[in-house]
């Protein structure tokens, strides 16, 4: 089970989710791009033997905006202020999924002595116009641009039209098990366009090109711990193998037969992966 709570930072209301009894050791989780803590609900529960803590971003789900841009380095100082305000007895496990890995790599490697460990699963390890996907990339460039430009009703029927969210989806599920195919879709369905309005999401989707673990990894001085696909088309596993000696102290693990959508395909084995590396 997990608890909703709502806090104010600078004005601005975060809505986020507690699992597991808040005795435990804490993880603090961050979600990826157009995401909610919903994405790492899976996660979360299979992690029985610790305090998870799961925000949605600022401009996601139930969270409001930033007052400023959504830049990589105000998401920073947004986690900042977060984990301040939780006002924790030991620094906790920060782990970012996919975008998130990003925001929470800047974090790490700016705020060492907040947190313990970190972890990154699927991590943004290359630039998105050099993966296998560079075209599709360009695509959703011109998809996110256009849809600023928009007025404001005709963006978002733009930006959340159901064939769009499929193609996306279908893309990043690799698994065959209908069920499972057909749960992600709606995930994706539901969760994929709560985002607060175009502005923010163009804002979070530049920095989400703009930006990956890869300019963070040197400076990281924690225990890091990467989870990636084997078949992960936004970050190659060739590209994992380089990002992972980056860092001054860090594991690869891989999860074979899954891409992008480990939190969805396969979360017990990234539960366990987190829990032997913590333990």
């Amino acid at each position: 089970m997990s608890s909703r709570n709502i806090i104010r930072l600078q004005g601005t209301k975060i809505a986020y989710w507690t699992y597991h009894d808040t005795t435990l050791p804490t993880i603090v989780m961050i979600h990826g791009f157009r995401g909610t803590h919903h994405g790492l609900d899976l996660i979360a529960k299979a992690l029985p033997g610790h305090h998870l803590i799961v925000p949605d971003l600022p401009g996601f789900g139930e969270s409001e905006p930033l007052t400023n841009e959504h830049s990589l380095d105000n998401y920073t100082q947004w986690l900042r202020a977060f984990i301040d305000e939780l006002k924790l007895p030991e620094p906790p496990v920060l782990l970012g999924h996919s975008f998130g890995s990003i925001v929470t790599a800047a974090y790490a490697g700016k705020y060492p002595g907040t947190i313990s460990k970190l972890i990154l699963v699927n991590p943004i390890g290359a630039p998105a116009l050099e993966g296998p996907k560079a075209a599709l990339t360009k695509l959703a460039i011109f998809y996110y641009l256009l849809g600023r430009k928009l007025p404001p009703k005709i963006a978002h029927s733009w930006l959340s039209t159901k064939p769009i969210v499929m193609v996306m989806s279908s893309t990043m599920a690799k698994t065959k098990n209908k069920s499972l195919r057909a749960f992600i879709h709606n995930q994706h369905l539901q969760h994929f366009s709560t985002y607060a309005n175009p502005t923010v999401l163009s804002e979070a989707f530049k920095t989400s090109i703009s930006h990956t673990v890869r300019e963070h990894a040197p400076t990281i001085a924690v225990p890091t711990l990467l989870i990636a696909g084997d078949v992960d088309d936004i970050t190659p596993l060739a590209k994992q193998r380089e990002l992972v000696k980056l860092f001054p102290r860090a594991t690869l693990k891989v999860i074979k037969g899954v891409g992008h959508l480990t939190h969805y395909e396969t979360p017990d084995q990234v539960a366990r992966l987190i829990d032997d590396f913590i333990r």
